[in-house]
């Protein structure tokens, strides 16, 4: 179906094997990023790969008429995405185990078939969006109320149906674990220190690396991510303030996953209610007055 004939060039440079970033560079030495980044290995893997690509469109389509034939199309919300994408020796790299956009640039294509998504039927959002979006979306569709305590994403209903709240998300993040890999071996690094985080903004893509500097991608002047400016001075700034987005995302994950916000709520106005019995922490009539004092005007407002 494919032959040679119909592939295009790697996305590849020979800067980024010139002193490559410690972690970058033992992706690259890895077996299968050797045997990908060879011309006779890319020629029989990507045909192969392109026509696994054209039986998945074929299958959507056996999907979509199934569909029709039964009067689901207009109830059923379809989304097509991936996990993630593969480097097919583009950057020197096999497999997937890094933060490029040939990685972590996924396909997602939502059809929503209420009313209230016709008109952004058949547009792009640029929106920032995360594979644990997808959840909080299902729940979102089918009525339900998203438990933000649990679920970390955000519903992309809103997306879908022409707003995009003000309050959307301005970087998107993922993480990645090597500890299993010989990658780990290679860096001579302890379990324990194999994270990678990524923190995109739409332009800059940060890396956290353990144990080594940042690595650090503009997408708008280098938008194939062969210059590593995770070591320039001038790009100093932009790394504190992506680092800066990576702790604070680190310090708020949904922690509190048995008790909804307003019973943590309920439970500490609750505590400040007097109800005889010992009274922890107050030291005298005067104050206990005070308290009561100031349940009353609460109870006012």
């Amino acid at each position: 179906m494919y032959s040679t004939l119909d592939m295009i060039p790697p996305i590849r440079s020979m800067r980024e094997r010139q002193n490559p970033h410690p972690v970058f560079g033992a992706y690259m030495d890895m077996r299968y990023s050797r045997n990908m980044a060879r011309h006779d290995a890319r020629e029989k893997v990507i045909p192969t790969y392109m026509g696994l690509i054209t039986q998945i469109d074929d299958q959507m389509g056996v999907l979509m008429k199934f569909l029709e034939e039964r009067g689901l199309l207009e109830t059923t919300m379809i989304v097509f995405t991936s996990d993630h994408g593969d480097y097919l020796g583009d950057h020197w790299m096999g497999e997937k185990d890094l933060f490029h956009e040939q990685s972590a640039k996924i396909p997602l294509i939502i059809i929503d078939p209420s009313q209230e998504a016709d008109a952004t039927r058949g547009t792009r959002s640029d929106a920032l969006v995360e594979g644990i979006d997808l959840a909080p979306t299902f729940v979102d569709y089918f009525g339900g109320k998203v438990p933000g305590h649990i679920l970390e994403g955000r519903s992309l209903l809103p997306l879908l149906r022409g707003s995009t709240p003000p309050d959307w998300r301005k970087v998107t993040f993922s993480e990645y674990d090597y500890a299993m890999q010989d990658v780990r071996l290679k860096l001579n690094q302890p379990i324990e220190r194999c994270r990678l985080f990524m923190v995109f903004d739409g332009r800059w893509k940060y890396i956290h690396a353990s144990g080594f500097r940042p690595m650090l991608y503009d997408l708008e002047t280098d938008p194939q991510e062969y210059v590593d400016r995770g070591d320039d001075p001038e790009c100093a700034g932009i790394i504190a303030r992506l680092q800066a987005e990576l702790f604070d995302w680190a310090l708020h994950p949904s922690g509190h996953i048995t008790t909804p916000p307003e019973k943590i709520a309920a439970y500490a106005e609750n505590q400040l209610q007097v109800k005889g019995g010992f009274l922890i922490g107050i030291w005298d009539e005067k104050e206990l007055d005070a308290i009561k004092d100031g349940i009353a005007q609460r109870a006012k407002m």
